[in-house]
């Protein structure tokens, strides 16, 4: 009898453990009764009736989820391998449960197949410089297949592009050629400027003779305070005439 009672004692036990769940608050259970869906219940106390309503956790809390390296060729032939990262969430539990088997590995298969697909529509530059952009591609293609799985992809980073150390040199030089272009087109600005400005100093001059010999003196003071021993200036040819006349006086 003792035996009876105990035994009945400890399946009331075991029968309240499996009526009895608790969840937390980022926590949400998907009850199904007989196998098919019944409704989400949470958080707090869940009362299941046993062998009939079975019950999924399913977490409300952000994944954050690592996107293994991938090998990726850029639209110039670039190869290079890349990694990301890729904030998601659950809003809809019975769909993650219901419409994908494994929602995690699901979403890093995704993940994996659309961040080649989307960096290899794009030049070795462009990954380089424009990774906002990129990330903002990404994470609208993931939105919007994972939705249909109760999914909401948050975001997307782009956390490493790596290059051969071929590549690396070769963008080296391309970086250095550039420089060198842009400094000989600023050089070649600045003296076409000089010279607008030369052609506007000797209009002037021109239009006055005597600002003309007034320039050659200060030139003439400059010269002097030089240590050169031997000076080449042109001399005037208003001067070349008056020397003239003194030879013939």
């Amino acid at each position: 009898m003792n035996n009876i009672v105990l035994g009945s004692f400890i399946f009331l036990l075991i029968l309240l453990f499996a009526m009895i769940k608790i969840l937390r608050e980022y926590e949400r259970g998907v009850v199904f009764m007989l196998g098919r869906f019944w409704k989400v219940k949470g958080p707090g106390l869940i009362i299941l009736i046993p062998f009939i309503q079975q019950m999924v956790k399913v977490d409300l809390r952000t994944i954050v989820m690592d996107v293994p390296s991938q090998d990726v060729i850029s639209l110039d032939n670039v190869s290079v391998k890349v990694n990301a990262v890729v904030y998601f969430r659950v809003v809809e539990p019975d769909k993650a449960i219901i419409q994908v088997e494994n929602y995690y590995e699901a979403i890093s298969q995704l993940a994996q197949t659309t961040l080649r697909s989307v960096l290899g529509q794009h030049e070795l530059d462009e990954m380089l410089a424009e990774r906002e952009k990129l990330n903002s591609d990404i994470q609208a293609i993931l939105d919007e297949q994972t939705n249909a799985w109760g999914i909401k992809v948050a975001n997307v980073e782009i956390k490493h592009v790596d290059i051969d150390e071929s590549m690396i040199r070769a963008i080296a030089r391309q970086a250095e050629a550039e420089r060198e272009r842009r400094a000989k087109i600023i050089l070649a600005e600045g003296e076409l400027q000089a010279s607008h400005k030369l052609q506007e100093a000797a209009q002037v001059l021109a239009k006055k003779p005597e600002s003309l010999q007034l320039r050659y003196l200060q030139t003439l003071s400059a010269i002097g305070e030089t240590n050169a021993k031997i000076i080449v200036f042109p001399v005037p040819g208003e001067l070349m005439s008056l020397l003239s006349k003194f030879e013939k006086l």
